[in-house]
């Protein structure tokens, strides 16, 4: 069998005396568009917090490529390629895209946080920058104070941002949280169409968004994982029925 690309290993995790799951094995697959659903209160976000070293567990090993990288710290997991968004918005507000996306194109060179004055003169990464901008339908809005854009292409962005680090995985809390259903189909579908070749982990509360753009699901709760198979298979599980889809 194929490596996974990302893993985890009878993972626990507490918080005091408070359980937030136990005895975790979880496996993602490279190529994947994988979604990670359950009720509130479920781990879901400390769970991608252990996977990008933001959060330690009390045991258990988080692994890419077969590499025990449990220890690592978020800055050593970006290099390796593990890369997140955020459910809450966290993009430079002051900047406008083009700025923001050549400081991502940066990073991704192992470039020593440069200023912006520095970075008007690289000219390659802001054709690069620009080029980004437009595939995400953003190519207009490249000069316009992020703060002023409207939050469905906020989203877009921040998205874009991540892509520019070029991922291996990409893990994203809920990304169409706060966009009407139309908006969270567009983000979708310029999420997939654009990250051909990279792995996508993905929170999401949007079961029509689940359903028909995740190949794999995993289903949180009780401090476990309950169920994991394809969109049908977790849909038809009795006990995701019964704890998650009130069904």
């Amino acid at each position: 069998m194929n490596t996974p690309i990302l893993a985890t290993r009878d993972l626990h995790m507490a918080f005091g005396g408070l359980v937030v799951f136990d005895c975790v094995n979880f496996n993602l697959n490279a190529g994947e568009s994988h979604a990670i659903i359950g009720p509130n209160g479920a781990g879901k976000t400390t769970f991608v917090g252990l996977l990008t070293g933001l959060l330690k567990p009390v045991s258990g090993e988080v692994l890419l490529d077969g590499r025990v990288m449990t220890r690592d710290t978020p800055q050593m997991r970006v290099k390796a390629g593990l890369v997140r968004t955020f459910q809450i918005n966290s993009l430079f507000k002051a900047l406008n895209p083009l700025e923001a996306v050549v400081l991502a194109l940066c990073e991704r060179d192992g470039r020593a946080s440069p200023s912006l004055r520095a970075v008007k003169h690289e000219s390659g990464l802001i054709d690069e920058a620009q080029a980004l901008l437009n595939q995400f339908g953003l190519g207009r809005d490249a000069l316009v104070r992020t703060e002023t854009l409207a939050y469905g292409k906020q989203r877009l962005l921040e998205i874009a941002l991540a892509l520019a680090l070029k991922p291996r995985v990409l893990l994203l809390d809920e990304p169409a949280a706060g966009l009407s259903t139309q908006q969270g189909h567009e983000v979708f579908e310029q999420l997939l169409r654009l990250s051909t070749g990279t792995t996508i982990l993905f929170i999401e509360h949007d079961m029509g968004l689940v359903f028909r753009y995740a190949d794999q699901v995993s289903v949180f709760a009780g401090g476990s994982i309950i169920a994991q198979g394809t969109p049908d298979n977790v849909r038809k599980d009795p006990r995701v029925r019964e704890v998650y889809l009130g069904t």
